[in-house]
């Protein structure tokens, strides 16, 4: 294109240099021939001067006379001998004959004479001859020649002067233009404000600069809206609890939000301008690069209506990725976005639901044998057991029938305390009598293991506004569970306290059993979650400690802390406030 310009420019330069040239030579040969005619004419009228003074010389002569021609050569001779003009003279009379001519003298030939003038001889108002004058031009010819080489020179002189101008003027302007095609070209790649210099250009250079200053400022405006604009959005995803992730059409990412990061356990330098489906997830799988060439073949109509989801393993968490196709404004394809859940909870919660319906059909499944081998066999063959077996049965089926009834309330509890729904009446109880009455009746239960349940009490504890069903549940529950964790011969610690701010009455039921690990004590109290280990062997729900937490902080807005060591026992600790709000009492 440079080149193209370059030529082109050349071609029109050449083209009026040929043009004028063509002008002046046109002009100047046009004023030669002018002159020269004039010139020329001049030349003639000298000529004819000559012939017409000559003439009136011998007009009072006799022609024919000897005399008349002796005095002719006379005067002519010496005239024509010192002028280089005059070619020859010549004297005819009114017949024409020559009488007097000096072409034989001079041998004058003819190619030497360029201009042939005749007057008559009038004598007495009667022609009586003719003088005939012929001209050699000599004179002439250096006046021309002096003519033509200063007409000559004095256009080419113009002629180099109009060049000279001419290629000065082609060569600043096209220094100007090119200054201007460099302005151009730095605006073309986003130095708005970039200014021109010239002298030459002064309008078209001020035209430019103020374009470029107005360019320089939008461009300013622009940048503070978009970088405002651009801010806003990164603030509103930095924000977004969940994990968003922008990739552009070719897979690399521009933007990840915080909560992403802290899914993918990843830095933001080690993942921004990378391809997505190079992310390693904690089994050191690319868990991006099927599901992003899933949604590569995948008409973007469908995708629209139903983003890819999938689910990936990061660290210890569960996390679940949409993809969905991002467009402009134009509805142009740009790329797309990743949003990151984080459902570890929803998962483990399901994963427990799951075990616990497992744990319950199982539970239930038991007692329910029982009592229908128990009672199928004393329906069918009680004849054939004595009083004895019969009481034992009977007992056994007594033992089930609780145990099923137990679990039922475990689970109709669950949800009846879990949805907040109710609110439970409280009144003013002695929560060490109720303690105390239910170590006595467990004590049947401590004692099939051998183990001695200690119970002390301060003196004068306050009474305490409590749900006596419910809190008497969490203590049965909590004298249940140290029982059942606690080996053969261990002995159970309850306490009943105030505490040190008098604000609330607690109690601890400490065990000697197997204890829970470090890392089960946080989920202990979560709905459905049984430690994996020994307790496994121990038979139950999951739910019982979750109700305990439910009835002692929901409804009762108290606190229930565990403190253990694995093969060591637990302690737990419940405290309750001895103040509640009045629409709260029975």
């Amino acid at each position: 294109m440079k080149n193209f310009n370059f030529n082109k420019q050349t071609k029109f330069i050449l083209a009026e240099l040929v043009l004028s040239t063509v002008l002046l030579a046109l002009f100047a040969n046009i004023g030669i021939n002018n002159v020269q005619n004039k010139m020329d004419k001049s030349y003639a009228d000298f000529a004819q001067l000559i012939s017409s003074s000559v003439a009136s010389q011998t007009s009072d002569a006799k022609v024919s006379s000897v005399d008349f021609i002796q005095n002719l050569e006379k005067k002519f001779e010496p005239f024509i001998a010192n002028n280089n003009d005059i070619s020859y003279i010549e004297f005819k009379d009114k017949y024409n004959n020559i009488l007097y001519t000096s072409k034989k003298k001079h041998l004058i030939d003819e190619k030497d004479t360029v201009l042939n003038v005749s007057s008559p001889v009038i004598s007495e108002n009667e022609i009586n001859g003719y003088i005939t004058v012929g001209l050699t031009g000599k004179g002439l010819e250096p006046i021309s020649s002096v003519l033509k080489k200063s007409v000559f020179t004095v256009f080419s002189i113009i002629w180099l002067i109009f060049t000279l101008i001419l290629i000065l003027n082609v060569f600043y302007t096209s220094k100007e233009l090119k200054n201007l095609y460099e302005g151009i070209k730095q605006l073309a790649v986003g130095r708005f404000g970039y200014k021109l210099e010239s002298d030459n250009l002064s309008e078209l250079t001020e035209a430019f600069n103020n374009m470029s200053n107005l360019l320089s400022k939008y461009e300013e405006h622009n940048i503070e809206q978009m970088t405002l604009e651009r801010n806003k959005l990164e603030a509103v995803l930095m924000s977004i609890i969940n994990g968003v992730i922008v990739c552009d059409n070719y897979d690399n990412v521009v933007l990840i939000n915080t909560s992403a990061l802290k899914m993918l356990d990843i830095e933001e330098n080690l993942i921004i301008n990378t391809k997505i489906q190079n992310y390693i997830d904690s089994h050191g799988q690319k868990c991006f690069l099927e599901k992003i060439e899933e949604f590569k073949d995948t008409p973007l109509n469908i995708i629209e209506q139903k983003p890819i989801e999938f689910n990936i393993e990061a660290g210890k968490l569960t996390i679940k990725a949409m993809i969905s196709p991002m467009f402009s404004k134009q509805q142009d394809y740009v790329g797309y976005i990743i949003v990151l859940l984080d459902i570890t909870r929803e998962t483990e919660v399901n994963k427990l639901k799951n075990t616990f319906i497992s744990n319950v059909s199982h539970e239930l499944r038991t007692p329910v044998t029982v009592l229908r081998t128990y009672i199928d066999t004393l329906c069918n063959n009680s004849d054939d057991f004595d009083e004895a077996t019969k009481k034992e049965f009977l007992n056994t089926i007594d033992t089930e029938a609780k145990r099923l009834h137990t679990m039922v309330n475990e689970i109709l509890d669950f949800s009846r305390l879990e949805s907040g729904s109710i609110k439970l009446k409280k009144e003013y109880s002695n929560i060490s009598e109720l303690i105390r009455q239910n170590v006595e009746s467990i004590k049947i239960l401590a004692d099939e293991k051998s183990i001695d349940i200690h119970f002390e009490s301060e003196d004068n504890i306050p009474s305490v506004p409590i749900n006596i069903e419910n809190i008497d549940r969490v203590i049965k529950n909590l004298l249940s569970n140290a029982i059942k964790y606690s080996q053969d011969g261990k002995d159970i610690f309850v306490n009943v306290k105030s505490s040190d701010d008098k604000k609330y009455v607690e109690f601890s039921v400490k065990d000697n059993g197997i204890g829970i690990a470090k890392e089960h004590l946080e989920k202990i109290f979560d709905r459905f979650y049984r430690v994996e280990n020994a307790a496994h062997t121990v038979k139950g729900t999951g739910l019982g400690l979750h109700l305990v937490k439910i009835s002692v902080e929901q409804h009762h807005h108290g606190t229930i802390t565990v403190s253990s060591e694995e093969g060591k026992g637990s302690v737990f600790t419940v405290k309750l406030p001895l103040t509640v709000a009045d629409d709260e009492l029975a």
